[in-house]
């Protein structure tokens, strides 16, 4: 089976609900428009040559732009960071197709992880280390660790797409439609399956997140990416989700800001 990066890339790419991408967007500092998302992989493009940009990629509030500011010291000049940024920045624009699934899948825990780091920066609760997603793995066993968190953020958002109690059939053959489009796999298409047909576990979510608040802050974002919040079922799933992380309340809100996600 291919890894859990390939499939988080697809998911990133294809979306897995209506605002999937338009959320990323918001999160990357698009403010709705291309321009931002053009102006930060100019950045990226910058900082990979070796350079920093002479005006570093700006967002509307909580945007990429401002969260590469903060983590900056932390992601220095990792190309394989801000490689996935870039490819996650060009898949949203439409321009990215030549990325591999994995770029792209790095690029949304990269993605993530900045965000997470911000919002818990903003409240008080900054991690004493930058997340991995953010550094450059050195050895095998740093790779796997990016690979089960891989894993762990494409179950939260499977499991997210439950909150109204289960995916029906309906629901799963137009997910894994639009993941079938950006290359999911026979053997991906069966783990999807299986996945989607489990019930829904918040507990095990909860769990996954080892009682580290930068996953958890994943968890939480990524969830949002699954799904409308659009209805009661899955504005409580939400609020439980958050609660059982143990998440700040000043956490959770900055996530939904920076997401375009309205209360």
């Amino acid at each position: 089976m291919a890894g859990f990066m390939d499939i988080l890339g697809t998911m990133m790419q294809q979306g897995m609900s209506q605002s999937s991408n338009s959320r990323m967007s918001d999160a990357l500092g698009a403010g709705g428009s291309g321009g931002s998302l053009n102006d930060l992989m100019g950045s990226i493009g910058q900082m990979m040559g070796g350079s920093q940009p002479k005006q570093p990629a700006r967002a509307g509030a909580g945007g990429l732009g401002g969260m590469l500011g903060d983590v900056l010291g932390s992601l220095g000049n990792n190309k394989a960071a801000l490689g996935g940024l870039g490819a996650l920045a060009g898949a949203l624009l439409g321009g990215g197709r030549s990325a591999t699934r994995g770029a792209v899948g790095g690029g949304g825990l990269a993605m993530l992880a900045s965000l997470a780091f911000s919002a818990l920066k903003k409240a008080g609760q900054a991690p004493s280390q930058a997340p991995r997603a953010l550094l450059e793995p050195q050895t095998p066993q740093e790779q796997q660790a990016l690979e089960n968190d891989a894993e762990i953020i494409v179950k939260a958002m499977i499991n997210a797409a439950k909150a109204d109690g289960r995916i029906d059939q309906a629901e799963i053959d137009k997910i894994v439609g639009k993941l079938e489009k950006g290359g999911l796999s026979a053997e991906e298409k069966n783990f999807f399956m299986a996945e989607a047909n489990k019930p829904l576990d918040l507990g095990g979510v909860v769990a996954s997140a080892g009682n580290q608040p930068d996953m958890a802050a994943q968890i939480y974002a990524a969830s949002l990416l699954a799904i409308e919040v659009d209805t009661a079922a899955e504005q409580n799933y939400m609020q439980q989700l958050a609660s059982g992380l143990g998440l700040h309340p000043q956490v959770a809100s900055y996530i939904e800001s920076t997401l375009g996600v309205r209360a």
